[in-house]
């Protein structure tokens, strides 16, 4: 039997140390987040400068520009203090996706402790930063302007549901996609082996479940993009909000 899951297991590679009887260990989740690492940082140190940009350099600055332009769009020309948090999340997801696509590797936003974990991250800069510029002003981004007074109580409640529900929605999108995406894969690469096994009529009837494979394949790509695009901008949006936390 092929398990579709198996491809999201943990694996130990070798123990760092121990916190009391908890052990700390290198696992292939961790090398992959490395290797992703790895990667932006040859892209990014090792584009260069030239006048002239040839093609490596220019996929450096289209990222730059790409992540740039989406900051400045939702959160203004302040919210560029915040560039290199924004786009160190957002090489970080797309290249590890897309790391994720290789057979035989892991993909690291496929747990959702790693998804939620940025998250979190952008949750508490969203709170630290709103409460260090804008003090108890903060609070505003609770009390929308122009609301009723009658219904307004209910209306902070939805607010403050909405904003602590946070991380939750930012992480689960993410881990779900990468999930659902892999499994499918796998699913429909089991067919082919097992069809393949059957002789010749299963070997040509492995043809249509190989060609979805290889579809669904270049799809994982799109998806581990958009992915990266959908989280990247809702960190722009939520960083909006301790910037001008007014409605």
């Amino acid at each position: 039997m092929i398990d579709p899951i198996e491809q999201f297991h943990l694996t130990k590679i070798f123990t760092i140390g121990h916190i009391g009887n908890h052990e700390i260990a290198f696992t292939n989740s961790t090398a992959y987040m490395l290797v992703a690492v790895a990667i932006i940082a040859v892209m990014t140190l090792g584009a260069g400068r030239a006048l002239v940009p040839g093609r490596f350099q220019s996929v450096v600055e289209l990222s730059y520009e790409f992540v740039a332009n989406m900051i400045r769009t939702s959160a203004g020309s302040e919210g560029m203090k915040f560039f290199p948090l924004v786009f160190s999340l957002f090489m970080f997801i797309f290249i590890s996706n897309l790391v994720g696509t290789v057979p035989y590797t892991f993909t690291v936003a496929s747990h959702i402790i790693i998804t939620f974990s940025l998250a979190i991250l952008v949750f508490l800069t969203v709170i630290l930063y709103g409460f260090y510029k804008n003090g108890l002003k903060f609070f505003k981004l609770f009390v929308p302007s122009g609301i009723p007074v009658v219904i307004l109580p209910l209306v902070v409640l939805i607010e403050i549901i909405s904003f602590f529900s946070r991380p939750i929605s930012h992480s689960v999108r993410l881990f779900a996609n990468m999930l659902a995406g892999h499994v499918t894969i796998k699913v429909f690469g089991a067919f082919v082996v097992m069809l393949g096994a059957l002789g010749t009529a299963g070997k040509v009837g492995a043809l249509l479940p190989l060609g979805l494979n290889v579809a669904l394949t270049a799809l994982e790509l799109m998806v581990g993009f958009l992915q990266a695009y959908v989280f990247t901008i809702l960190t722009c949006i939520y960083l909006n909000d301790a910037i001008h936390p007014g409605h």
